[in-house]
């Protein structure tokens, strides 16, 4: 098949990331990433061209470049050093989050069940989140504690896991998890401590083919059975693994199912109506509840950064269709109307003996969670705003009740907290 998705035109205007830290007192630790990272287009470029093929199915990419790329990890270590205002605002938030301590000790898991009986991953998302975060403070700060103790806990996860299982919540946990864990790793990919190969054969045979699977079958459901987070957790979780990994096959994989693909996670269905003389579109989940709409738009935006950062133009499809669909969220979210069109679908099993079954409508937003503080709105705002020059009112103010923003445990203890890895303020704020 032929991917038709629009890959954007390398900067003629890079800058060396060398020359933009020399001074900092915060020093990113450069050569770690080698002479890819640094030769990278500069982040005010429209993108960066993906890289040629190398062999079948693999393709070198941009490193690291999932939802942060080494421009950004050195103008955040910039802004820090100055003291620049929002970015010390959430500087302070990240080493304010216990999970970004030094001292974290992960606790593996060989099997890790998500729902039914013997559930026991909420043991592994703090885990996560404390990698990323530890990861994100030795990036920034150049602390090698910190490094060490990203590559400490996930060395021990790929180390000891080998399922992901339990009822269909498993599809969430692999996906959810899945991108969370690549994008840790990506951070700290060239560490000389981090076993790389072994990390990379646990996303390949653990959540990968979660992610497919659900992707291709959807749990023996109709198509419309799950909601939009479902697919794209999945995609996600496909995309950053992709890109970990070098796949071309995975990547394009990913890409093509946000353009064309048939389940509710795809940019189609996921934003179903668009309001064009308004500037809004509304959610998939809009009218179930606004905790989940509002998970879905940190999906989606963390699925069009990586694509962003790896030359693949997933914000602007369809003249600009997430950048409606956000607005739409935050406005209802900041307690105003929206327009809302009846959406009807189908749920249960896929049955050839009952095709009529489960039919159902909602007719107005969903009320359940509306106002929520999600660590969301920022990395939208940062794109579409500070990156592009558009305007995006609702998504402005709401990202200014949350700023600066925190991350994993800064929402919650259950899992619903750690649904984003969070931290736009510091990391995409522009």
């Amino acid at each position: 098949m032929t991917t038709n998705y629009r890959y954007l035109q390398s900067s003629s205007n890079a800058i060396s990331r060398r020359s933009l830290i020399a001074g900092a007192s915060f020093a990113v630790p450069l050569a770690a990433f080698g002479v890819a990272g640094a030769s990278a287009a500069n982040d005010n470029s429209p993108g960066h061209a993906r890289r040629p093929l190398t062999t079948a199915g693999t393709a070198t990419y941009q490193h690291p470049g999932m939802v942060h790329t080494l421009t950004d990890l050195e103008r955040v270590s910039n802004q820090v050093s100055a003291g620049s205002q929002p970015w010390l605002g959430g500087w302070n938030r990240l080493l304010a989050n216990g999970r970004s301590n030094s001292g974290w000790q992960p606790r593996p898991l060989e099997t890790v069940v998500r729902g039914g009986t013997g559930e026991n991953y909420a043991q592994m998302y703090p885990d996560i989140h404390a990698a990323y975060q530890n990861a994100l403070r030795w990036r920034i700060s150049g602390d090698a504690a910190h490094g060490a103790a990203a590559v400490r806990i996930l060395n021990a996860w790929s180390g000891m896991l080998t399922t992901v299982t339990g009822n269909a919540d498993r599809f969430l946990a692999a996906g959810i998890y899945g991108y969370q864990f690549a994008n840790a790793a990506e951070l700290v990919r060239d560490h000389p401590d981090f076993e790389f190969e072994r990390f990379r054969g646990m996303l390949l045979t653990v959540f990968h083919p979660m992610n497919e699977d659900f992707l291709t079958n959807h749990n023996g459901a109709v198509i419309t059975n799950y909601w939009a987070n479902w697919d794209l957790c999945s995609m996600a979780s496909v995309l950053a693994i992709g890109i970990f990994a070098d796949r071309a096959d995975l990547v394009d994989r990913a890409v093509a199912y946000f353009q064309s693909g048939a389940g509710n996670g795809s940019l189609p269905h996921a934003v179903p109506y668009v309001y064009e003389d308004q500037g809004l579109a509304q959610w998939q989940e809009s009218g179930r509840d606004q905790g989940h709409t509002i998970m879905g738009i940190g999906l989606m935006g963390a699925f069009c950064e990586m694509a962003w950062n790896q030359g693949i133009d997933c914000y602007g499809q369809d003249n600009n269709r997430f950048l409606k669909a956000a607005e739409y969220v935050a406005k209802y979210n900041l307690g105003y109307d929206v327009p809302f069109t009846p959406y009807t679908w189908q749920s249960g099993p896929k049955s050839t003996t009952a095709p009529h079954a489960g039919w159902n409508t909602q007719t107005v937003p969903g009320a359940g969670g509306r106002g929520q503080a999600r660590p969301v709105w920022d990395q939208v705002l940062g794109h579409y705003s500070g990156r592009m020059g558009l305007s995006a009112p609702w998504v402005s103010q709401i990202a200014a009740t949350l700023r600066p923003d925190g991350g994993g445990g800064d929402y919650g203890t259950a899992s619903g907290g750690y649904d984003q890895l969070g931290f736009n303020t510091l990391m995409q704020y522009r």
